[in-house]
């Protein structure tokens, strides 16, 4: 038996940047963690969208995107890399092909499948340019300064429409004094 410490699963919740993150490539980040275990964490920014359209660099996955039909900058890891993430509702009988459940109706899409395949299937999708990742102990020393908040998700912040306002919506819905750091001013120097 190793001294490894058994690192609980974050895989499918949310990390909120703190008023208190410095990181300018996380300042009011809401990230989905898509993978977190004793190797490190991977996830992507969910309210970051560029002026990309998803059919610059995707057409065959343009019509399956959400509104607002972008791209959006997951992270600041492999900027050159595309990742989906996609909404298939239902009780997880017989996952669509092409389709990888994360965590509850929350999957990664293969790319390089057709996109026809899935699009019966899927309830929303997300395009994603680069992704977030912490090594291993990382992302819980940055748990332990205080940098994120640890919320659960909802398959509706994949895709939400006003992606600038998911980092309010969150902590708005939250049932504690985080509720209330939603009101933070964007400058505290106006408070």
């Amino acid at each position: 038996m190793s001294g490894m410490t058994e690192v609980s699963s974050l895989t499918g919740r949310l990390l909120v940047a703190t008023p208190a993150l410095a990181d300018p490539n996380f300042e009011r980040a809401v990230v989905l963690l898509l993978d977190h275990d004793e190797e490190g964490s991977l996830g992507v920014v969910l309210n970051r969208p560029t002026p990309v359209g998803v059919g610059d660099i995707l057409d065959g996955w343009a019509a399956l995107a959400d509104d607002p039909g972008v791209v959006f900058q997951g992270g600041p890891v492999s900027l050159d890399s595309a990742l989906g993430v996609a909404v298939v509702p239902g009780d997880g009988d017989g996952d669509p092909l092409g389709w990888r459940r994360v965590h509850g109706a929350i999957g990664l899409v293969d790319l390089e499948a057709p996109p026809e395949l899935l699009a019966p299937a899927v309830g929303s999708l997300r395009i994603f340019a680069g992704y977030a990742g912490w090594g291993p102990g990382q992302l819980e020393d940055e748990l332990a300064e205080g940098a994120w908040y640890v919320v659960e998700s909802e398959p509706g912040d994949v895709s939400s429409p006003l992606p600038e306002r998911l980092w309010r919506e969150v902590l708005r819905r939250q049932r504690s004094e985080l509720a209330m750091v939603a009101t933070y001013p964007d400058d505290p120097s106006l408070n």
